[in-house]
């Protein structure tokens, strides 16, 4: 059984976001996605400045098992990725709500109210 924490909004391409108290976004993939995937080898973040729109490919997570692409959960701009991943990739399998990916500025808060809670996004991958 998947982890879905309650306070985060998700995509249903398994990414996760949180809106942080400075009002960036702070983007992963979810428990589910990283167990489909198995274990991670390699991944590629999307770069600083870089701006994406909602559901723009934002990265690539590679495993033992298969590629699969990331996308943003939202628009804005890339104000920072997390660096520690590309050197140990596999901090994603083991955890993977702190593992985040790259931080945005939104463009405007209010797409998160297009992802999913936790229990939409619960029965999205029970479907």
């Amino acid at each position: 059984m998947s982890t879905i924490p309650a306070d985060l909004r998700y995509a249903a391409s398994h990414e996760w976001a949180r809106l942080e108290t400075d009002g960036t976004v702070t983007i992963g993939i979810t428990d589910h996605a990283q167990d489909a995937l198995g274990d991670v080898v390699f991944i590629e973040l999307p770069e600083v400045g870089q701006q994406l729109a909602a559901g723009q490919q934002a990265g690539v997570v590679e495993s033992v098992k298969a590629a699969s692409d990331i996308y943003a959960p939202i628009s804005g701009e890339v104000i920072e990725v997390n660096s520690m991943l590309v050197d140990g990739p596999e901090q994603i399998n083991s955890h993977p709500y702190e593992s985040w990916f790259y931080k945005l500025k939104p463009q405007n808060t209010a797409e998160m109210d297009n992802l999913l809670d936790a229990a939409g996004y619960q029965a999205s991958v029970d479907a």
